[in-house]
């Protein structure tokens, strides 16, 4: 037996020890990052929607007591008030047609300056967004199909007079 093989075979054991406890006790499953358990509120925002041009921003109080926050778009404040305990609050931001937004939700106290909880970037890439002025591709020009119809049809009508010239004047036996 190789000199691999038997390290291998002696290291299965050991594998096997430590990963027992996990299988056997699995914790409660997270997603990952963990929100802070500093932080008293946590933000998520969605996608753009392409009718509306707004994003939804979601506001979840993790605390038993009120959270205050104020809700800002580059730089800009857009929403601020306060979020009671275990209560979720959404607010919708616009954002552009073809450009983007930074989302930054900040937690306001009293003696402490407003703190960053979360940032996020989110865009408007609608179809919509980047055409201003000009309708969406639809399809070839109709003008272009009306020649290709134009031209197999002048194919087949020449092969049909090319198979008739070819047995019309046939002689009579």
């Amino acid at each position: 037996m190789r000199i691999g093989v038997r390290l291998s075979l002696a290291f299965l054991p050991l594998g096997a020890a430590l990963l027992l406890p996990a299988l056997l006790f699995p914790g409660e499953a997270h997603a990952w990052p963990r929100p802070d358990p500093g932080e008293p509120f946590t933000m998520t925002v969605d996608d753009v929607g392409c009718r509306s041009g707004r994003a939804r921003v979601t506001l979840h109080n993790r605390t038993s007591q009120l959270a205050r926050f104020d809700l800002k778009a580059d730089g800009t404040s857009l929403a601020n008030g306060s979020i009671p305990a275990h209560k979720t609050i959404v607010r919708q931001v616009p954002v552009q047609k073809g450009s983007a937004s930074e989302i930054e939700a900040f937690s306001l106290g009293d003696r402490v300056p407003e703190t960053l909880i979360e940032s996020s970037r989110v865009e408007n890439d609608c179809p919509w967004g980047h055409h201003h002025g000009r309708l969406p591709f639809t399809g070839p020009p109709t003008d272009l199909m009306g020649k290709l119809a134009t031209a197999a049809g002048l194919v087949v009508m020449g092969g049909i007079l090319w198979w008739y010239g070819s047995i019309w004047p046939r002689s009579s036996p």
